[in-house]
């Protein structure tokens, strides 16, 4: 069996979760006998020699309507569905949040998507984008799909928002890689050592979050470079933050796991999360674990995380302290290991590969 991952062309020069979905997935794949190619969508694809093709982020569907006009491929769909949609409309800053207050959810995705073509930022695969529109394009992907592979049961719910029939779906869950990230119990924790892993952005929500913990008992280390429309927001965040909050750039997962060894708590306080693999690794690594309450974050963490309300630095502070003041337990770490791992994730692939093909 031979597949092609197709996806964004900016995965390796703006890394983020799905940058290591990828990676990962296919790097198991491959261990279980499957070839896969990563294809960014601009890059040729000979769709002739593969059985199937598996796209990635379908917020960005003329990514995707390009390759599945020209290939006659069967194709399965891994949504990525993040949420921009209260951030843009409550809190972007400028003349695009100005912008965004005015128009619907997938309108302010059709602005974006032509807005990063225009200033060369990103690929505009395929011209009928520009008059179709992003909620049509996407429906004629769900239309046209052979299955959904969701992170979640909820992000296969919100699907239905597109108002289109839905094919069937294998929930894929996200994963960690075990051997990498290999909690050593016997090593102490720094008690008031917390840790941030994301790319720097608005979305991510780093600076309420510095508001929350600056002068306060914690040392709060950021991990992760600024998202390149977004230097300013990035420059906010180092000109509010006091002595006890540091920066470091984004570092290789090895290069993390020692951070994670060492870190009491980790905290992603987004506006969204379909998961939160930085926390997901660092619960493995034995940290407690802080979340946003939006999105699917309570499918995978349930009640092993403290939630958090990210438009408050208050409820973020609070949960902070909640999750110091919890006893430590394996629950969350067992459960991980043993449900959220790509080697889980690549069976349940190839299981969802093995039943379009047999259709």
């Amino acid at each position: 069996m031979k597949i092609a991952f197709i996806t964004r062309s900016t995965l390796y020069t703006v890394k983020g979760g799905d940058t290591f979905q990828l990676i990962n997935t296919a790097k198991q794949l491959k261990l279980l006998g499957i070839e896969v190619d990563i294809k960014l969508t601009n890059q040729p694809v000979n769709y002739q020699q593969y059985d199937l093709l598996h796209f990635f982020n379908l917020v960005r569907p003329a990514d995707i309507i390009c390759h599945i006009t020209k290939s006659k491929k069967p194709f399965v769909v891994s949504p990525n569905l993040v949420d921009y949609y209260e951030y843009d409309q409550l809190y972007r800053k400028g003349v695009a949040g100005s912008v965004f207050r005015c128009l619907s959810k997938n309108n302010i995705e059709y602005i974006k998507t032509v807005a990063r073509w225009l200033q060369r930022n990103d690929v505009l695969m395929t011209p009928s984008y520009l008059w179709k529109g992003h909620k049509k394009s996407i429906r004629t992907i769900l239309q046209q799909a052979a299955l959904i592979l969701p992170n979640s049961n909820l992000e296969y719910a919100q699907l239905s928002a597109f108002g289109t029939s839905l094919p069937g779906y294998r929930l894929i869950p996200n994963g960690i890689d075990p051997r990498l990230f290999n909690w050593n119990s016997s090593q102490p924790k720094e008690a008031n050592l917390v840790l941030c892993v994301a790319r720097i952005e608005g979305l991510k929500n780093q600076l309420n979050l510095i508001k929350a913990l600056n002068n306060t008992r914690y040392r709060l280390v950021v991990i992760g470079n600024p998202a390149p429309n977004q230097l300013s927001y990035y420059h906010e965040c180092r000109k509010q933050a006091a002595a006890n909050i540091s920066f470091i750039q984004q570092l290789p997962q090895e290069a993390l796991a020692s951070w994670y060894q060492k870190a009491n708590i980790h905290i992603l306080p987004s506006w969204f999360e379909t998961c939160g693999l930085s926390t997901l690794e660092a619960a493995a690594m034995g940290c407690r674990v802080v979340i946003t309450d939006k999105g699917y974050t309570r499918e995978y963490f349930e009640d092993e995380a403290a939630y958090c309300d990210p438009a408050s630095p208050p409820s973020i502070l609070k949960a902070v302290e909640t999750a110091a003041a919890r006893p430590r337990t394996d629950t969350l770490r067992k459960k991980i290991l043993d449900q959220y791992t790509w080697q889980q994730a690549a069976w349940k692939t190839a299981a969802a590969y093995k039943q379009v093909l047999q259709q």
